[in-house]
Formats: C-alpha cells, structure tokens, sequence
C-alpha cells in the first residue's frame, strides 16, 4: 500500500509540473476584453485577418497593411513587441502611452519603442475612429502583460505548488482512509458469515449457497471500492487543474464530462415523474384486480364455490390465461407512459424482437397451445397411471408446454403437449375411486380339450383370488374368449383399485395360476406344445403329485 501511494504522489507532482509548464492562457477578463472588439462592421467579412499571439492567446486581430507591411508581417511584429515588453523587469503599464503619427495613432512604449500603429483604415474596417481602437488595444495589452507576469510571479508559483501538494496529501489520505474502510467490511462480513449470509433460496431451492452468497457480496463490495476510487481520482482532478489559470479549462471540461450527464438524467427523471407516477398507479390496480380474481379461483379450486359445467381443476389454468391477458392489457395502457415509446428506434426494436418471438417459438406455441385444450379435455390428472404411445407410468407434471410421466422402472420421460394432443392415450385410474368398481385386470391361458371347463375356471377364480391388490367383490369372473383347433382359451377377469401397480398385479396373479393348476391336476400344455401321454410323466412339478403317482405305461396296439 506505501509503495502505492508514494508512486501516486510522484504521478501526480510530475503532472502537475508537466501543467505548469505548458503554455499560458489569458485570464476571464482579457477574454471578455477579446469579445469586446466591434466586428459587426460588413468590410470584416471581406478580409483576411490574423492573430495577435504573444502568449499563445488571440489578443485582438490585423486585417490591413502599412506601407510594404501586410497584415500577416504587422500581426506578427506586434507579437514580438509584445513579448518583448514581457521581459523587460521594469515595465509599467504607465509607460505605455499612445501618440499621434503620420500613419494615425501609435501605441508606444517609454516614448521611443513602438509597439504598433493604428490607422484610419484600421479604424473604419473596426467601426470605429483610430484612436478609440487605440484605447482599446492599449488596455488588451496592459492587460496581457501583466497578467503574464503576475501569474509568472515566483510567489504565486510556490503557493500553487504547495497547494497543489496539499491537495496530492489530502488525496492519498482520502485513498488510504477508503481502503481501510472497505477492508474492514470485508473482514467484518467474512466474521459474521453465519449470520449474515444463509444463502438465498426460492421455494426451498439455493439460488446461492451460503458461500457463494458470501463471495457474491464481497465481489458487490470490490467494485463498489473501485468506482468510488476511480470518482475521487475523477473529481480530484478538477480540483487540481483549477489551482494553475492555464489548466483551468481542463477542469471545467472535466466537471461538465460529469455533470451535463447527471443533470440530464435528473432532469429526464423529474419529467419522467408524472409517468411514473401514472404507470404505479396502473400496475396497483391491475394488481387489485388479480387479487380479486384469485380469490374467487381459489375458492372455486378448493369446491366452494361451484358453477355448472366448470371442473374445479379448471380454475388454476383458466386463471393463468386471465392472468395473462390481464398483464398484456396492462402493458398495453402503460406503453404510451414509457419514456421513448414514440422514437422510431423504440418501435423498431419492439417489432425485431416481436419477429424473432414468432420465428423462434413455433413449436414452443404449438405445444402450449395443446397444453390448454389438454387442459380442458381432461384426459388424465397428476397422479394417474396412462399409456400414451409405447409409454405407460404415472403421470407426475403437467406443464404448458410438456407432460411428464415416471414408468414403472422409474425412468422419467417427457412427452411434448402436441404429441400427446395428437396420439391416443389410455387412463387406467379413470375409474379407480370409491364410487366405481376399479379397472379390469385380465390375463388368457390355453387349456386343452381334456381338461374339463368348469375346472379350469375354478383354478383361474382361485388364483385370482389369492392375488393381493384385486378385489374379492365384485367377484373374478372368467370368459371363453374361443374355441380353437387345439385348445380352449380362457381369460381371468379381476378388478383392482391399484392401477399403478400392474406390473406387480400381473406377476402375482401369473404366479398364483401356476400354483392353483398345479394344485387340481391342470397342466398348461398350450399354445403349441404336443405331448404322447402313454409312458410319459405329467409335467406337473413332483410336490404337486401324490407320492405313489407313477407315469402310464406305453402302449402298443398291433392291429389284426
């Protein structure tokens, strides 16, 4: 940090020596002495003039010649003499005296030095007799001398600087006290840590952990430290330049840099404010409004409210399409308020991003269009067991754009609003509350014609039975769906309250026919298995059979 300021302090001594030995200005009054001069007279126009510049500062101009003199050798011959007067230690403004010549008026220094000459026709091309354009060039030069040399003066030098040295210690001690304060914030935050910084959350989720809400703030801090650094090297600028009148411009260029700006943007705001004000107002009542509505879609949503023909899982998505409306309403009462709204810029922009909106959002559009009739059409709810496609699980989110289902081998996928819209979808859970007799399970099994039916049936009626999750009442009942060449075939009908646990149903209930065929002597022979049953043992497994079952011999019938 010392080796920061001590190279700052030099930094600052050198261009501050730099300044003061550039070349000097003219004060206020000699400017307001140059704008004096009468150029309304019409012959200016038609003539060339050239400056007077002794100290690098327009005095006044020449336009005529005396004898072989032009304008450019007079101007710059009064230059010289000027400067000439300058360096002289001894010069008094009382020297300077004006006298009559045979050319007109001369301006003459201690009688025998002139210092330049003006005639008539310098006098009729400035609106005026010669000799009060003498009196006025005399004064613009007293004027001019003694400036230079009381702003040259040894004395007023040495207390510029001191000042200017004052100035480059208050700053670094303006430097040196900010650093320190920052730093003992940062230490006073990282401290307190746990207390001030928890994170920040949105509906149970981190936007920023507690380290990163931490690292955030000190990064907040460090550029707050390095704009109020930069404004102090800014404004300590000005205030250093004006210790020097040859610099004295440059700070107030620097000072308009930043306050015609900030004027112009507090002026923008206090117009502004009626609009504000207005637009507030708007936005307050429209949020009134939605209040309103909201009260009577939660009431409809929760069922206290019931209209005819209105579900009340409709309330929620009719109120997101009010909701919209009513804010697209809003923006378009509050969009003449906007500051720039009429610029040709403003609107042009408007209806880029309107363009690319359109291009970009096509399928965006036609999914959330499809997320509302979806909606209305009420095929399935969250928590549904479906099938849309080759893909069946339960239905977990519904958004505007996409559905989202969880299979039984929990795997998540996302179907699109529009293919859904557009494919064919099964709810098992349509019809699985207390009200309604649940959803059918049904399986087939092939039994030759050898097995009796009505024995078959009792075993399919039995393992559904012993199956958890299907229902005793109404009781399982069987179908013959056909006849076939080979076998009949049978299906087990059950119903189930439990639609998301088919996977699970089906395999219980497969088990448990197994079981019960085994147990009444069935054995599942089909669809296509052949079997000689002469000296062929049942396949029914052994801890089914009676201990002394033995396999029937073969037999072999010759015929006569």
């Amino acid at each position: 940090m010392m080796n920061f300021k001590t190279t700052l302090l030099f930094l600052f001594f050198g261009w501050s020596i730099l300044l003061i030995s550039q070349p000097k200005k003219s004060s206020a009054d000699l400017k307001s002495t140059k704008n004096e001069s009468p150029v309304s007279n019409q012959n200016i126009s038609k003539l060339k003039g050239f400056p007077v510049i002794p100290f690098r500062d327009t005095l006044f101009f020449v336009y005529n010649k005396i004898g072989s003199f032009n304008a450019e050798n007079r101007a710059n011959a009064i230059t010289s003499r000027i400067e000439l007067l300058y360096k002289d230690p001894f010069f008094s403004k009382d020297s300077l005296l004006l006298t009559k010549s045979d050319f007109g008026v001369d301006i003459v220094y201690k009688s025998d030095f002139v210092v330049m000459s003006v005639t008539d026709l310098d006098g009729k091309t400035m609106g005026s007799s010669n000799f009060a354009l003498a009196q006025k060039n005399l004064a613009i030069i007293q004027k001019a001398v003694l400036f230079q040399k009381e702003n040259n003066a040894v004395e007023n030098w040495l207390k510029r600087i001191g000042l200017v040295l004052l100035l480059i210690t208050l700053i670094i001690a303006i430097v040196f006290a900010i650093n320190k304060l920052f730093s003992w914030f940062r230490t006073f935050l990282v401290n307190r840590q746990e207390r001030y910084f928890s994170g920040i959350k949105i509906r149970g989720s981190y936007i920023l952990i507690p380290e990163k809400h931490l690292e955030f703030v000190l990064r907040i801090a460090r550029m707050i430290r390095i704009v109020v650094l930069i404004f102090t090297f800014y404004i300590s600028l000005p205030a250093i330049f004006s210790v020097f009148p040859e610099t004295e411009d440059y700070a107030t260029t620097l000072l308009k840099w930043i306050f015609t700006p900030a004027k112009t943007a507090l002026m923008g705001f206090l117009n502004f404010l009626p609009n504000l004000i207005s637009i507030l107002v708007i936005i307050v009542l429209f949020q009134y409004l939605l209040k309103a509505i909201k009260f009577f879609v939660d009431e409809i949503e929760k069922g206290q409210i019931k209209i005819e023909g209105f579900y009340s899982d409709w309330a929620k998505p009719t109120f997101n399409i009010i909701k919209v409306l009513i804010y697209a309403f809003m923006l378009v009462i509050i969009f003449p308020y906007l500051p720039g709204s009429n610029s040709p810029i403003f609107q042009g922009v408007s209806v880029f991003v309107g363009v690319l909106f359109s291009l970009g959002s096509s399928n965006a559009i036609a999914n959330m269009i499809a997320g509302l009739v979806i909606t209305y059409m009420r095929p399935f709810k969250i928590g549904d067991f479906i099938k849309i496609g080759d893909v069946s699980g339960t239905v977990i989110e519904k958004t505007a754009l996409v559905t989202r289902v969880r299979t039984p081998k929990q795997e998540d996928i996302t179907i699109p609003n529009a293919t859904v819209l557009s494919s064919s979808s099964i709810n098992y859970s349509a019809n699985t509350d207390s009200d309604s007799k649940g959803l059918l399970i049904h399986t087939k099994v092939t039994i030759g014609y050898d097995c009796p039916w009505n024995d078959v049936q009792k075993a399919l009626v039995e393992a559904a039975l012993r199956t958890d999750l299907l229902e005793k009442i109404p009781a399982p009942f069987v179908l013959q769906t056909s006849l076939d060449d080979f076998y009949v075939a049978y299906e087990i009908n059950a119903y189930t309250k439990q639609p998301n646990q088919q996977p699970t149903i089906y395999s219980k209930l497969h088990q448990n026919i197994q079981d019960c065929f085994n147990e009444a002597g069935l054995e599942i022979m089909s669809p296509h298995y052949n079997s000689h049953r002469d000296g062929n043992k049942t396949t029914i497994p052994e801890n089914y059979l009676d201990k002394e079952y033995k396999a029937s011999p073969f037999n072999v019938k010759i015929g006569e």
